[in-house]
């Protein structure tokens, strides 16, 4: 305890130099004789007042104020000690999200490749299907067309047959007379009864 206390003082003592000093250079005055025996008891009564002081206030306020000193370094290494734990759980957080945020990062460019993968597909099907389409539209169309040829062909050969028959009659009735006309009826109606 002793030592302390001398610790203190030794602490003290250029503080109570420079006091005194200021003192002593502050008391010398502009030419007028100084009593210097005078300021020298000044002086040792106002360190004796001081020393008392300090030691008064050693003896009263030394404990409260090693506790003070104490309990605020415990509170500041208990201060340091959570925020080491807090850095510490930062850092494992921080590692945690790092990593869900990889997997996330990977999870997307998984969904966008299969996107790409089911959008290249989807495309081929599309196109595939288009050419389905097209491939039947030509089918069917040339279906239609085969359909109007005939069509256009029976209903060309039915027009050629009845003009085949009217320039035939026409060519008959030019040239068939009316005994040549009552001969070929003869000859029909004997070829009936004949076959009857």
């Amino acid at each position: 305890m002793r030592n302390k206390f001398f610790q203190v003082l030794k602490s003290l003592l250029p503080l109570f130099l420079t006091l005194i000093a200021g003192v002593a250079y502050a008391s010398s005055g502009g030419g007028e004789p100084v009593d210097h025996a005078a300021q020298m008891k000044d002086l040792a009564w106002r360190v004796l007042n001081t020393a008392i002081l300090v030691f008064f206030l050693y003896k009263l306020a030394w404990k409260k104020m090693k506790g003070f000193f104490v309990d605020r370094r415990e509170a500041i290494k208990a201060q340091m000690d959570q925020a080491e734990t807090a850095k510490s759980e930062a850092e494992v957080k921080f590692k945690e999200y790092s990593g869900r945020l990889e997997k996330a990062t990977g999870e997307i460019t998984g969904i966008a490749d299969m996107i790409k993968a089911q959008g290249v597909a989807e495309r081929e099907k599309i196109v595939e299907s288009a050419k389905r389409s097209s491939e039947k539209m030509k089918e069917d169309a040339k279906a239609r067309m085969d359909q109007e040829y005939k069509k256009a062909s029976d209903r060309l050969r039915i027009e050629a047959a009845e003009l085949s028959v009217l320039m035939a009659e026409d060519i008959l009735k030019k040239s068939v007379k009316p005994q040549d006309h009552e001969t070929m009826v003869k000859d029909f109606l004997e070829r009936m009864v004949r076959q009857n």
